[in-house]
């Protein structure tokens, strides 16, 4: 099974990797797996004053500190992980990757805003699944 992973570096999603290290089904080395992370991106304006070099080094490091704790993880489950950083909004990019992809499953955390919530802040996890043709598992 392709299993992609979206991943944030909050406590939610350390709540997931716990919940797929508790739940034999979903890990395993007969599992293909995808982890991807989505930096914001640095304003245009902000961008162009930049070295596009110092930029690029700027999200690869951000990228890698979300990545650094979940390479351990599969490490430690002796699992191999593709892992994908992509730059702009996350539920869009989330979305992108899942259904170009071909994923089986998509698993994220989700942080359990209530309807006021979605409505004052908007819900990644909401937008995912709108645009998402990949079944979702979400952990909260």
């Amino acid at each position: 099974m392709k299993i992609l992973v979206a991943v944030d570096g909050s406590p939610y999603t350390k709540r997931m990797l716990a919940y797929l290290a508790a739940h034999d089904e979903w890990l395993g080395d007969h599992h293909d797996y995808t982890v991807v992370h989505s930096v914001m991106a640095v304003p245009p304006r902000a961008a162009s004053a930049v070295d596009k070099a110092v930029l690029t080094a700027y999200y690869e490091a951000e990228a890698e500190k979300v990545f650094k704790p979940i390479r351990q993880f599969f490490a430690k489950q002796k699992l191999n992980a593709n892992f994908v950083a992509k730059i702009g909004h996350a539920a869009d990019n989330i979305a992108a990757v899942a259904n170009k992809g071909k994923f089986d499953l998509l698993v994220m955390g989700s942080h359990g805003h209530g309807s006021l919530g979605k409505l004052v802040m908007g819900s990644v996890t909401t937008k995912v699944m709108a645009h998402c043709e990949t079944p979702v598992l979400l952990v909260r």
